[in-house]
């Protein structure tokens, strides 16, 4: 986790009620509406379904309770409003609680095609449809878990797992490839590039391979990895992962295959 932001937080009422704007909720109508009409074809099944499920409003931005009443519904989780940017420790006491963590601010018009760091729109919009799925749900929570359990020198490694599958995971599931992970879900240019640019490498998705792959999260991404299923990471939340970070940490991380950053 990052430990600035150029943005704050919007701190609820005492009803849990968060007021925003009506420049923020317009942001937030445009966001969706450029959205929605990309996903098609370019999502996997699974998120489409969920979208339908979370019902998000197109002309405001969603509260939380209302999301939250969804998860809970389904799967038991939650969405929990967090300072623009929290630390790693806090960030998986929330994920092993089946609480999700969102920051509460929308974007600035002006950053309304990319923003480096997550806000309302990505956490909502990107990540809470899919834990509706039991599969992914377990996998977040198990995710958590093991963070919680790891030695704090570990997390930045196991960010990697986080990054290339709920952040920026692709998915082909027989139907052709399809992407789940928020990171491109949220973004109209990653979106297009993740699935049908010649650039980057795509590969079968191998939990010591992700755990050695190094990422920068200003580009777009130069490596993703492609699941055959959900069950690989409900496979994958029945198991101890901290041993899998002792094993690839012996066999190495790879080079990065994206260009370093230059300081002047």
């Amino acid at each position: 986790m990052a430990k600035s932001s150029n943005y704050a937080s919007r701190q609820p009422d005492a009803d849990g009620i968060i007021h925003y704007t009506d420049e923020e909720n317009k942001v937030w109508a445009e966001l969706i509406g450029t959205q929605l009409p990309l996903l098609e074809g370019r999502v996997c099944r699974e998120y489409i379904d969920a979208l339908d499920v979370m019902a998000f409003p197109r002309e405001r931005i969603p509260q939380l309770h209302e999301v939250s009443a969804v998860l809970q519904e389904h799967t038991g989780w939650s969405v929990t409003a967090v300072p623009a940017l929290i630390d790693f420790t806090s960030f998986f006491e929330l994920l092993a609680t089946r609480r999700f963590p969102a920051a509460t601010f929308i974007r600035r018009r002006e950053d309304i095609g990319y923003l480096q760091e997550p806000d309302i729109f990505h956490e909502v919009f990107g990540h809470t449809p899919l834990l509706t799925d039991y599969r992914f749900a377990a996998f977040t929570e198990a995710y958590g878990k093991a963070g919680l359990a790891a030695d704090k020198k570990d997390h930045a490694m196991l960010a990697r797992l986080f990054w290339f599958t709920v952040e920026f995971g692709l998915i082909d599931a027989g139907d052709g490839l399809r992407t789940y992970g928020a990171g491109i879900v949220s973004s109209p240019g990653e979106l297009s590039y993740a699935l049908e640019s010649d650039k980057p490498q795509r590969k079968p998705f191998d939990v010591l391979d992700v755990l050695r792959t190094p990422y920068r999260i200003d580009i777009y991404q130069t490596v993703y990895f492609v699941l055959e299923s959900f069950d690989t990471l409900f496979d994958l939340a029945q198991k101890d992962l901290i041993p899998f970070i002792g094993q690839a940490r012996a066999l190495g991380m790879h080079e990065p295959t994206y260009p370093l950053k230059t300081t002047t």
